[in-house]
């Protein structure tokens, strides 16, 4: 029997995809309650819907009885890993390494560079047509300091160097060395924040990383320090980081919030120095060419039974 593969981009606009398959298409619909495009059960591979609201997302996944790979759109994965026990053992979980870097390292250098230049400042003056000029720091001659360093805190860094930043520090997980130098281990993060003067969050989401940014690690962010998250809402102690802004001692931008979406009457909204984006790092024209690709590449090599790229864990190891 052919196995099915349920797609959340139409099939007939993906070139390359192999024969030997059988392609649905099933994005969950506008409501979230489309009904599903085949039998799940014979399902082998299911692409998760992108930028659909979680219920949809993990709807499938207990009746995918007999599913292989689940293949996420999303860099992160904790979406789904929030339903493993839902999941059947053996089923490899990858995720979108590779699709998301250009965009989310864009954004992260547009967060910074508007933060800085004090961007929000003159749009507001333009909608009261007021001109008003005023000194803000550059970009230029800061320390940088990147908490998250995998593809997408590598990105970033690429798109630092032009900006002729003083230096860039990387924390990742565990210690190891890069051409462009060390990346430091997370025990490390206490003596690199105070020398900081933009620390860009690009960490996943995990157990260890979430509340990351509390009350501790702003305290010794220096003053008027920007913290740019461009990782997951929950890896920042929004209480925590209201008392920092509110007071004026550091500044924030956030693609991503906790709660996210940021409901209308959150203090975060019109704290001091925070500039808010609606979580928008992989939602650019970037996006679809990258996601085919991935998406051909990864079913070329399910089909030939070659090693997936991006396997983040198989259920039940």
């Amino acid at each position: 029997m052919t196995a099915d593969v349920w797609l959340p981009i139409p099939p007939d606009e993906i070139e390359g995809l192999p024969e030997g398959l059988r392609y649905l298409f099933w994005d969950g619909g506008e409501s979230g309650d489309q009904e599903f495009p085949g039998d799940p059960a014979d399902c082998a591979v299911y692409v998760v819907p992108y930028m659909k609201r979680w219920p949809v997302k993990v709807r499938p996944l207990e009746h995918l009885t007999h599913v292989q790979v689940i293949q996420t759109l999303t860099a992160g994965v904790d979406d789904v890993t929030a339903r493993l026990s839902a999941i059947v053992p053996g089923v490899r979980l990858c995720n979108a390494r590779g699709v998301h870097e250009a965009s989310t390292a864009e954004l992260a250098l547009t967060l910074t560079l508007a933060s800085l230049r004090g961007i929000p400042e003159f749009v507001r003056a333009q909608q009261e047509e007021r001109w008003r000029s005023a000194f803000h720091p550059a970009l230029a001659d800061k320390n940088v300091l990147i908490v998250g360093y995998g593809a997408i805190g590598s990105a970033v860094e690429d798109r630092l160097v032009p900006f002729e930043v003083a230096r860039v520090a990387r924390v990742a997980r565990s210690q190891r060395t890069t051409a462009r130098g060390p990346v430091h281990p997370l025990t490390e993060l206490p003596s690199l924040l105070p020398e900081a003067d933009v620390v860009i969050l690009c960490t996943p989401l995990t157990e260890e990383s979430r509340g990351l940014v509390d009350a501790e690690f702003l305290a010794r962010m220096k003053d008027g320090a920007l913290l740019v998250n461009v990782a997951r809402g929950a890896v920042v102690d929004t209480k925590a980081l209201l008392a920092e802004v509110e007071n004026g001692r550091v500044m924030a931008a956030l693609d991503v919030t906790d709660p996210e979406p940021l409901p209308p009457g959150h203090p975060l909204w019109h704290a001091p120095g925070v500039l808010i984006s609606p979580h928008v790092g992989g939602p650019t024209s970037a996006f679809l060419p990258r996601a085919k690709r991935l998406l051909v590449d990864q079913l070329n090599r399910f089909v030939n039974q070659e090693p997936l790229r991006n396997v983040i864990l198989t259920t039940g190891a």
